[in-house]
């Protein structure tokens, strides 16, 4: 089961799942309209074979019969816009630590389940070395970040007090096709496939490190196969950095674009909430699962932009035609 199925990293996940012949169970945010989210852009041979439910993970009920009949689940569901933590922290607390511990509780009680729970690197707040690894003390800067740093601890906790099977996978910052449009990458192809001459960004000074959505999901399906005790905690990421002012570059240069950059204060984090740069250490990815980014950023950008060109909406460029 994929928890999230609905979402960016979700969906892909299930795709590959699919395509390596497993039962699928995608469990999706309830809506009224029936959406799967980004799973209806799956063909229907594909969803066909997808077991879909609509539910809500800050429901335990619906979280237990969900996880129930199955073997491993993908730990993907949260809130995840740093921006809107700022504005609706309770909503975090809810869905990122009530959701995961819900996803925690069933597990546990289905004893021979596997949980794999989703990080994120913005857990380390600015670090205090670089590059980082998974032993770096961890710092909330946001009120996403709070939450995923206590959603974190309760995975290491309910692998130590109860024996939980769980681990946690910490991706860096993941980008590629259908990435939420006010992503910073998103944000940037967007204006300039949409012919802006000028393109409005925040904070032009930090640092992140990117993985594409590809290499994100081939970490997934390692971290499953390689069956690590409970407890353990891999992060993925590149070892490379690019600010966002090189990245616009890149952008430009993937696009054909000549637009300049402006920026725009109401785009910025507030400035003790910035995290100046993100760096990983691959070395336990690789060695524990024989994991390496392959994609190089300029392909993988040009990847995103093939993919958004004609779903860009060029009267409102943060959003994605459906």
């Amino acid at each position: 089961m994929v928890t999230g199925a609905d979402g960016f990293i979700g969906s892909h996940l299930v795709e590959r799942l699919l395509r390596e012949g497993a039962e699928v169970r995608a469990f999706c945010a309830y809506n009224p309209n029936g959406s799967f989210g980004w799973l209806d852009e799956l063909a229907d041979d594909q969803l066909a074979r997808v077991d879909v439910r609509l539910g809500d993970i800050r429901d335990r009920r619906f979280v237990a019969n969900a996880v129930r009949d199955t073997e491993i689940v993908f730990h993907l569901a949260a809130l995840i816009a740093i921006p809107y933590s700022f504005d609706a922290p309770e909503s975090y607390v809810e869905t990122n630590i009530r959701g995961t511990l819900n996803v925690l509780e069933s597990v546990r009680d289905a004893r021979e389940v596997q949980m794999i729970h989703t990080s994120t690197s913005e857990v380390y707040g600015t670090p205090e070395t670089i590059p980082i690894t998974e032993g770096h003390r961890l710092r909330g800067q946001s009120p996403y970040a709070a939450t995923k740093i206590a959603a974190d601890q309760m995975c290491e906790a309910y692998a130590r007090t109860y024996g939980t099977n769980v681990v946690t996978l910490r991706p860096f910052n993941t980008y590629g096709p259908r990435q939420s449009a006010r992503a910073v990458i998103p944000t940037i192809l967007g204006q300039l496939l949409a012919g802006a001459r000028q393109v409005r960004l925040g904070n032009l000074a930090p640092r992140r490190d990117l993985t594409f959505v590809e290499d994100t999901v081939d970490g997934f399906l390692a971290m499953a196969a390689a069956r690590l005790s409970p407890g353990s905690l891999v992060q993925l990421g590149t070892g490379q950095t690019v600010s966002i002012g090189e990245l616009f570059a890149l952008c430009c240069e993937v696009t054909g674009s000549e637009a300049e950059v402006v920026t725009d204060k109401r785009r910025a984090r507030p400035p003790a909430a910035e995290v100046d740069v993100l760096l990983s250490d691959p070395t336990k990815a690789g060695t524990l699962l024989n994991w390496r980014a392959s994609w190089p950023l300029a392909k993988g950008l040009e990847e995103t932009a093939r993919w958004m060109r004609p779903r860009v909406d060029t009267r409102h460029a943060t959003r994605y035609h459906v």
